[in-house]
Protein backbone atom coordinates (compact mmCIF):
# COMPACT_ATOMS: atom_id res chain seq x y z
CA UNK A 1 0.00 0.00 0.00
CA UNK A 2 0.91 3.67 -0.06
CA UNK A 3 2.15 3.99 3.51
CA UNK A 4 2.58 7.76 3.11
CA UNK A 5 -1.20 8.10 3.36
CA UNK A 6 -2.56 9.11 6.79
CA UNK A 7 -5.38 6.57 6.37
CA UNK A 8 -2.87 3.72 6.78
CA UNK A 9 -1.17 5.09 9.89
CA UNK A 10 -3.37 2.94 12.11
CA UNK A 11 -1.71 -0.19 10.74
CA UNK A 12 1.72 0.70 12.19
CA UNK A 13 1.21 -1.08 15.51
CA UNK A 14 -0.36 -4.10 13.81
CA UNK A 15 2.67 -4.47 11.55
CA UNK A 16 5.10 -4.20 14.46
CA UNK A 17 3.18 -6.62 16.68
CA UNK A 18 3.13 -9.26 13.94
CA UNK A 19 6.62 -8.69 12.48
CA UNK A 20 5.21 -7.73 9.08
CA UNK A 21 7.39 -5.74 6.70
CA UNK A 22 5.33 -3.12 4.81
CA UNK A 23 5.91 -2.81 1.06
CA UNK A 24 5.62 0.71 -0.29
CA UNK A 25 3.57 1.13 -3.47
CA UNK A 26 2.68 4.64 -4.62
CA UNK A 27 -0.55 5.29 -6.48
CA UNK A 28 0.58 6.66 -9.81
CA UNK A 29 -2.84 7.99 -10.82
CA UNK A 30 -5.71 9.30 -8.73
CA UNK A 31 -8.53 6.79 -8.53
CA UNK A 32 -6.35 3.84 -9.53
CA UNK A 33 -5.16 1.25 -7.02
CA UNK A 34 -1.60 0.38 -7.97
CA UNK A 35 -1.27 -1.90 -4.94
CA UNK A 36 -3.58 -4.55 -6.40
CA UNK A 37 -1.59 -4.68 -9.63
CA UNK A 38 1.69 -4.94 -7.73
CA UNK A 39 0.34 -7.79 -5.59
CA UNK A 40 -0.83 -9.69 -8.65
CA UNK A 41 2.60 -9.34 -10.28
CA UNK A 42 4.31 -10.51 -7.08
CA UNK A 43 1.94 -13.48 -6.85
CA UNK A 44 2.79 -14.55 -10.40
CA UNK A 45 6.51 -14.21 -9.64
CA UNK A 46 6.05 -16.51 -6.65
CA UNK A 47 4.04 -18.95 -8.78
CA UNK A 48 6.78 -19.21 -11.40
CA UNK A 49 9.43 -19.68 -8.73
CA UNK A 50 7.99 -23.17 -8.21
CA UNK A 51 8.62 -23.03 -4.46
CA UNK A 52 5.06 -23.01 -3.13
CA UNK A 53 2.02 -25.28 -3.21
CA UNK A 54 -0.66 -22.71 -2.50
CA UNK A 55 -1.66 -19.11 -1.92
CA UNK A 56 -3.75 -17.25 0.62
CA UNK A 57 -5.40 -14.09 -0.69
CA UNK A 58 -6.71 -11.82 2.06
CA UNK A 59 -9.10 -9.43 0.35
CA UNK A 60 -12.77 -8.69 -0.19
CA UNK A 61 -12.04 -7.28 -3.65
CA UNK A 62 -13.39 -9.09 -6.71
CA UNK A 63 -10.41 -7.76 -8.71
CA UNK A 64 -8.49 -10.80 -7.43
CA UNK A 65 -10.96 -13.23 -9.02
CA UNK A 66 -8.90 -13.80 -12.15
CA UNK A 67 -5.72 -14.20 -10.09
CA UNK A 68 -7.34 -16.92 -7.97
CA UNK A 69 -8.57 -18.69 -11.09
CA UNK A 70 -5.16 -18.50 -12.77
CA UNK A 71 -3.37 -19.86 -9.70
CA UNK A 72 -5.77 -22.81 -9.52
CA UNK A 73 -5.24 -23.48 -13.22
CA UNK A 74 -1.55 -23.85 -12.35
CA UNK A 75 -2.39 -26.48 -9.74
CA UNK A 76 -2.16 -24.21 -6.71
CA UNK A 77 -4.53 -24.43 -3.76
CA UNK A 78 -6.08 -21.01 -3.14
CA UNK A 79 -7.57 -19.97 0.18
CA UNK A 80 -9.41 -16.66 0.31
CA UNK A 81 -10.07 -14.64 3.44
CA UNK A 82 -12.37 -11.63 3.48
CA UNK A 83 -15.48 -9.98 4.80
CA UNK A 84 -19.01 -11.25 4.25
CA UNK A 85 -19.50 -8.46 1.72
CA UNK A 86 -17.01 -10.18 -0.62
CA UNK A 87 -18.53 -10.64 -4.11
CA UNK A 88 -19.52 -14.19 -5.03
CA UNK A 89 -17.22 -14.46 -8.11
CA UNK A 90 -14.10 -14.15 -5.93
CA UNK A 91 -15.46 -16.57 -3.34
CA UNK A 92 -16.17 -19.34 -5.84
CA UNK A 93 -12.80 -18.77 -7.54
CA UNK A 94 -11.08 -20.01 -4.37
CA UNK A 95 -10.76 -23.59 -3.15
CA UNK A 96 -11.86 -22.39 0.28
CA UNK A 97 -13.07 -19.02 1.50
CA UNK A 98 -13.08 -18.00 5.17
CA UNK A 99 -14.97 -15.01 6.51
CA UNK A 100 -13.02 -12.61 8.72
CA UNK A 101 -16.03 -12.31 11.00
CA UNK A 102 -15.54 -15.85 12.31
CA UNK A 103 -11.75 -15.88 12.58
CA UNK A 104 -11.73 -13.60 15.60
CA UNK A 105 -13.81 -15.98 17.67
CA UNK A 106 -11.94 -17.88 20.35
CA UNK A 107 -10.84 -21.38 19.43
CA UNK A 108 -11.53 -22.38 22.99
CA UNK A 109 -15.21 -21.60 22.67
CA UNK A 110 -17.18 -24.64 23.62
CA UNK A 111 -18.77 -26.41 20.68
CA UNK A 112 -22.47 -25.94 20.54
CA UNK A 113 -24.16 -29.09 21.72
CA UNK A 114 -26.77 -30.64 19.43
CA UNK A 115 -30.33 -30.40 20.73
CA UNK A 116 -31.55 -33.41 22.61
CA UNK A 117 -33.96 -35.60 20.74
CA UNK A 118 -37.48 -35.40 22.03
CA UNK A 119 -38.92 -38.73 22.97
CA UNK A 120 -42.03 -39.45 20.94
CA UNK A 121 -45.20 -39.44 22.99
CA UNK A 122 -47.76 -42.17 22.73
CA UNK A 123 -50.21 -39.88 20.99
CA UNK A 124 -47.55 -38.85 18.45
CA UNK A 125 -45.54 -41.96 17.58
CA UNK A 126 -43.94 -40.34 14.53
CA UNK A 127 -42.69 -37.13 16.14
CA UNK A 128 -39.02 -36.28 15.54
CA UNK A 129 -36.45 -33.97 17.16
CA UNK A 130 -36.33 -30.44 15.84
CA UNK A 131 -33.30 -29.06 14.02
CA UNK A 132 -31.22 -26.24 15.47
CA UNK A 133 -32.78 -23.00 14.22
CA UNK A 134 -29.33 -21.46 13.63
CA UNK A 135 -28.93 -23.61 10.53
CA UNK A 136 -30.56 -22.14 7.38
CA UNK A 137 -32.72 -24.32 5.16
CA UNK A 138 -30.41 -23.86 2.18
CA UNK A 139 -27.52 -25.28 4.21
CA UNK A 140 -29.59 -28.29 5.26
CA UNK A 141 -30.55 -28.87 1.63
CA UNK A 142 -26.90 -28.57 0.53
CA UNK A 143 -25.88 -31.18 3.10
CA UNK A 144 -28.75 -33.49 2.18
CA UNK A 145 -28.03 -33.38 -1.55
CA UNK A 146 -24.30 -33.87 -1.00
CA UNK A 147 -24.91 -36.87 1.24
CA UNK A 148 -27.16 -38.37 -1.44
CA UNK A 149 -24.47 -37.74 -4.08
CA UNK A 150 -21.95 -39.82 -2.11
CA UNK A 151 -24.22 -42.39 -0.47
CA UNK A 152 -23.76 -46.14 -0.88
CA UNK A 153 -26.64 -48.53 -1.53
CA UNK A 154 -27.79 -48.25 2.08
CA UNK A 155 -27.68 -44.46 2.05
CA UNK A 156 -24.53 -43.99 4.15
CA UNK A 157 -21.81 -41.50 3.14
CA UNK A 158 -18.41 -40.96 4.76
CA UNK A 159 -18.52 -37.58 6.50
CA UNK A 160 -14.97 -36.69 5.45
CA UNK A 161 -15.94 -37.00 1.78
CA UNK A 162 -19.14 -35.06 2.41
CA UNK A 163 -17.13 -32.17 3.84
CA UNK A 164 -14.70 -32.18 0.90
CA UNK A 165 -17.48 -32.14 -1.70
CA UNK A 166 -19.37 -29.37 0.09
CA UNK A 167 -16.19 -27.28 0.06
CA UNK A 168 -15.99 -27.69 -3.70
CA UNK A 169 -19.64 -26.77 -4.14
CA UNK A 170 -19.48 -23.80 -1.78
CA UNK A 171 -15.96 -22.57 -0.96
CA UNK A 172 -17.31 -20.26 1.76
CA UNK A 173 -19.00 -23.09 3.68
CA UNK A 174 -17.74 -23.17 7.26
CA UNK A 175 -19.45 -24.79 10.24
CA UNK A 176 -18.37 -21.84 12.37
CA UNK A 177 -20.72 -19.60 10.38
CA UNK A 178 -23.57 -21.39 12.15
CA UNK A 179 -22.09 -21.65 15.64
CA UNK A 180 -20.33 -25.03 15.37
CA UNK A 181 -16.57 -25.57 15.48
CA UNK A 182 -16.72 -28.66 13.28
CA UNK A 183 -18.97 -30.36 10.75
CA UNK A 184 -19.83 -33.32 13.00
CA UNK A 185 -21.75 -31.35 15.68
CA UNK A 186 -23.45 -29.38 12.91
CA UNK A 187 -24.70 -32.60 11.33
CA UNK A 188 -25.83 -33.93 14.73
CA UNK A 189 -27.90 -30.78 15.25
CA UNK A 190 -30.02 -31.51 12.18
CA UNK A 191 -32.86 -33.93 12.87
CA UNK A 192 -33.14 -35.31 9.34
CA UNK A 193 -29.66 -36.87 9.44
CA UNK A 194 -28.47 -40.07 11.10
CA UNK A 195 -24.92 -40.55 12.37
CA UNK A 196 -23.00 -43.83 12.56
CA UNK A 197 -19.62 -43.84 14.31
CA UNK A 198 -17.66 -46.89 13.16
CA UNK A 199 -14.61 -48.40 14.84
CA UNK A 200 -11.34 -48.27 12.92
CA UNK A 201 -9.39 -50.67 15.10
CA UNK A 202 -7.39 -47.76 16.51
CA UNK A 203 -8.01 -46.30 19.97
CA UNK A 204 -10.04 -43.07 20.04
CA UNK A 205 -10.33 -43.00 16.24
CA UNK A 206 -13.66 -43.57 14.53
CA UNK A 207 -14.96 -43.09 11.02
CA UNK A 208 -18.17 -41.10 10.95
CA UNK A 209 -20.87 -41.88 8.41
CA UNK A 210 -24.07 -39.94 7.82
CA UNK A 211 -27.29 -40.48 5.90
CA UNK A 212 -30.68 -38.93 5.36
CA UNK A 213 -33.28 -40.45 7.67
CA UNK A 214 -35.60 -41.04 4.75
CA UNK A 215 -32.94 -43.02 2.84
CA UNK A 216 -33.89 -46.62 2.22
Amino acid sequence: GDWTKPTLSGWKNVLLENAITPIQQYNYTTGKNSTDSAMIIDAMDILYSGKVDGFCIVSSDSDFTRLATRLREAGMKVIGIGEKKTPSPFIVACDKFIYLEIIGKSDEKKEAAPPKARKPKGSKPHSEPESDDRIPEDVIKLLSVTISDLADDSGWAFLGEVGSLIQKKRPDFDSRNYGFNKLTPLIKAISQFEIDERDTGKPHIKHIYVRNRNAK
